[in-house]
């Protein structure tokens, strides 16, 4: 394998921390090469803010960059070292299929991970072959690019490559290369393999380094061994409290959306707050908590409702590795582990809570909200209602604030006509509940509940219109994309879904199509974790 020195226009700006730990943390090793590295899709967006040239990202090079088979300039290619709890038993992981090339400096001056995903055997491959299929690839192209455009911390894709060769599952597949960009891949399970295989020094080590990465108010308020800050442990309860903080948030963010990860193992939660790893996930189409499309979770441990608890197990898991930091007294660091994973479920009901009230124009905080946000859930699950489609039926029926409470009814036919182009005339998978009786006796209190707010109906519609997204990445949208391109070679379904899912909350009458409900025949839909 060669490197790119001889073309320094590519724009790489390798500086590689990860790469400088003990070497007990991860394997040095480039990638496997592939037979024909060929790009499928690439994100210009991406890859500007990266600093990349855009000529040389459409050119030879980069293709043989992705697919595994060069080494840009500065790359110190290595695969991480973690454990995990998978389904809640606890294994030696790492990254089997995976290779972290370095850590590109941007323009903007953030640090981030650049990592090939599908790219061959590793020491921690444990059996496998290394490789990725293309479906799988391209599904994490998909799903975290949604997931960016919905505002929510998400690793990212800039590239998905073929490698013209095939790997061999439960049949014969193309494969791929996923080039994944994060703000680092450091994991919970991280944290457990220091904690199992090195002890309290290692997951010192690796505790210094993670705030020094993410948390860097940290660094300036309690750096190490500062007698004048306090003493260490304090830094390291700032920490925890800081990953429990940004978990809170982030589990909010799928809650409103709808999202299901469907994998939530302890090697798939990020120190950063970045959703990862995007498997068997999917998003809920009729409301309901139970909700499970992974047909690897037989008993339902990840299901949609089980989410906030599931990051709690996992921060937990987190807090016994940091016991040895957060003082002598072990009691006491106990005691103190406790407080601050007490604070997650106030943490994470108030961040759901406010955002449930921005999907219904609500500003301030009322005691009523709670119990008005719980009886619409119940509503929707009762009548199963589609999620997403429920609240943009909310968003553009929204009553307005003079009208005779309880009297006013959605009048799809006019919607458009009143509201502009872009808005639709009806909202699949919403239209039974919406026109029912249960409906416009909680859209009284509804309204009741606007009327008291002092800020506009306008303004509470630009709330809503903020808050509900248009579309999401439907489950039958997103299996005819991966069918066409992996099946067909046709990457035109891809490319449309794409660009759909660009600006969610356009409202745009080109998303449409993307707000439908499945056919029949989807019912029963199942994922797949993709190895």
């Amino acid at each position: 394998m060669t490197d790119l020195s001889a073309n320094p226009t590519a724009g790489w700006n390798f500086d590689n921390s990860y790469a400088k730990l003990p070497e007990t943390f991860y394997s040095s090793l480039p990638p496997v090469p592939v037979r024909k590295p060929e790009a499928v899709i690439l994100n210009d967006a991406l890859a500007a803010e990266l600093g990349l040239n855009p000529e040389w990202l459409h050119g030879e090079e980069a293709a043989s960059v992705f697919g595994g088979n060069t080494l840009p300039e500065g790359a110190y290619p290595l695969a991480q070292a973690y454990a995990g709890h998978q389904f809640g038993g606890f294994n030696r992981l790492g990254d089997g299929r995976a290779v972290l090339l370095g850590e590109q400096l941007t323009p903007g001056g953030r640090r981030v991970d650049i990592q090939l995903k599908g790219s061959g055997r590793t020491p921690f491959s444990r059996g496998g072959d290394g490789r990725a299929a293309l479906g799988p690839m391209l599904r994490e192209y998909i799903i975290s690019e949604a997931m960016h455009a919905l505002n929510i911390p998400t690793t990212r894709s800039l590239a998905v490559t073929a490698t013209g060769e095939p790997i061999r599952r439960e049949t014969e597949l193309p494969g791929a290369v996923l080039t994944r960009t994060a703000a680092s891949h450091l994991r919970v399970g991280t944290f457990q393999y220091a904690a199992q295989w090195g002890g309290p020094d290692a997951v010192r080590t690796l505790a210094d380094y993670a705030i020094e990465r993410h948390y860097p108010e940290i660094e300036a308020a309690n750096p190490v061994g500062d007698p004048v800050a306090g003493a260490d442990g304090e830094r390291y309860a700032a920490f925890l409290s800081g990953v429990v903080e940004r978990q809170a948030a982030l589990i909010a963010q799928w809650m409103l959306a709808g999202f299901i990860h469907g994998v939530m193992n302890t090697d798939n939660m990020t120190i950063s707050g970045e959703s990862i790893d995007y498997g068997p996930c999917a998003f809920l189409d009729a409301y309901d908590p139970a909700t499970v499309f992974s047909s690897i979770d037989t008993g339902g441990r990840y299901a949609y409702g089980n989410q906030p608890p599931i990051a709690l197990w996992n921060l937990t898991r987190l807090a016994e590795t940091l016991i040895p930091l957060l003082g002598e007294d072990t009691e006491r660091a106990v005691e103190i582990a406790q407080g601050i994973l007490g604070r997650f479920e106030r943490l994470y009901l108030d961040a759901w809570f406010d955002g449930m009230r921005g999907k219904l124009g609500l500003f301030g905080r009322e005691d009523e909200d709670e119990k008005l946000i719980a009886d619409l859930l119940d509503l929707m699950k009762a009548f199963r209602a589609d999620y997403t489609n429920t609240f943009v039926g909310l968003t553009f029926g929204l009553p307005a604030f003079d009208d005779e409470a309880g009297n006013a009814e959605l009048d799809y036919a006019g919607i458009e006509a009143e509201s502009g182009e872009g808005r639709p005339a009806n909202f699949p998978g919403a239209d039974a509940l919406l026109a029912s009786g249960e409906y416009r006796v909680w859209r009284e209190r509804w309204q009741q509940r606007l009327q008291r707010q002092t800020e506009s109906r306008a303004e509470a519609e630009a709330l809503m219109r903020r808050s509900n997204p248009a579309i999401i990445p439907r489950n039958h949208r997103v299996e005819e994309a991966l069918a066409a391109a992996s099946s067909e070679g046709d990457y035109e379904p891809l490319h449309r879904l794409v660009a759909a899912l660009a600006d969610p909350h356009a409202h745009s009458a080109r998303q449409a199509p993307y707000a439908q409900l499945a056919p029949d025949d989807h019912a029963g839909y199942r994922t797949f974790c993709g190895t």
